[in-house]
């Protein structure tokens, strides 16, 4: 009856007829439902800022962002942790996603595993979880056994939680010091919650690294200049973004990078400062990797 009681789990009256209508019909009342999605993240960007700045200020003080989900929410966090390297440049333990079931579950369903509490404890301490990190435990439902033991035993240590959950007030909101709800209403079928609800996550959880990686210098401008070049099609990105951000030429660029062994950040602040390699490694120290400030006072 609980259950039953749930935004997520109600039914949707925009949608009753939809196995009785032609395709395009299909994909129209599914549009229409998504287009709530968005506006419903919305609302909450004031949570969301909140959690932003935690986050950025645990990953600050050298501490790791643990994302903690059971099925779909699960494999979110897992998606956007491992994004984080490539795109920012920055330590595969610094994001990392657990999920209920273990790696079996990324690929397989393991739908019991979401009920075991003894399990988010155990890999919370697999991974020494500690008072440093930050907890962000994802549930569309917000019922989730695996996700509520996980934030409890972070708040015991003293750590920093947030939750992020699709239902109003739910119990693991209750748990975290911060509660992101976006309420974006019953599925277009019925509590199929990797539908709308999994767009308001993955929305989200874009939002809470993004926003993190841009205020820890991340991004210069509005390019990643801390990507990591490792295939040639990164190669050409990087030597474009060169030439677009300095007004180097192409040969210029590409003889600097490889000078830099491509780091791109660097590159950006030899061509636009005239430092050298080891007085621009030093500026962007001083700045902690901030790149516009450190142009700024050079």
């Amino acid at each position: 009856m609980e259950r039953a009681n749930l935004v997520t789990e109600s039914v949707n009256q925009n949608s009753k007829q939809i196995d009785q209508v032609e395709t395009a019909e299909i994909i129209r009342i599914i549009n229409q439902e998504d287009r709530k999605v968005a506006l419903a993240v919305a609302a909450e960007k004031e949570n969301i800022a909140a959690a932003v700045d935690e986050i950025t200020n645990v990953l600050k003080n050298g501490g790791r962002l643990i994302y903690m989900g059971a099925g779909t929410s699960g494999r979110l966090g897992i998606l956007d942790a491992s994004e984080c390297p490539p795109t920012y440049g920055v330590d595969p333990e610094l994001v990392q996603g657990l999920i209920a079931g273990g790696e079996a579950a990324i690929k397989s369903s393991i739908e019991n595993a979401e009920d075991s509490r003894t399990e988010a404890v155990a890999d919370l301490k697999e991974i020494n979880f500690s008072a440093q990190d930050i907890l962000v435990g994802i549930a569309a439902s917000g019922t989730t056994p695996y996700v509520i033991a996980g934030l409890k035993f972070a708040s015991q240590l003293g750590a920093s939680t947030v939750a992020l959950s699709c239902n109003p007030e739910s119990q693991i909101a209750q748990q975290a010091n911060i509660s992101i709800s976006p309420i974006v209403g019953p599925e277009v079928i019925t509590g199929s919650t990797r539908m709308k609800a999994g767009t308001a996550q993955k929305m989200v959880l874009n939002m809470l690294t993004t926003a993190a990686m841009i205020k820890l210098g991340k991004v210069y401008q509005n390019y990643m200049v801390d990507l990591q070049v490792k295939n040639k099609k990164l190669a050409e990105r990087a030597k474009n973004m060169v030439v677009t951000l300095t007004k180097a030429d192409y040969k210029t660029a590409e003889k600097y990078l490889t000078k830099t062994d491509y780091n791109v950040k660097l590159t950006i602040m030899m061509l636009k400062t005239g430092l050298k390699q080891v007085e621009a490694e030093a500026e962007l120290a001083k700045f902690e990797g901030r790149l516009a400030e450190a142009i700024a006072n050079n």
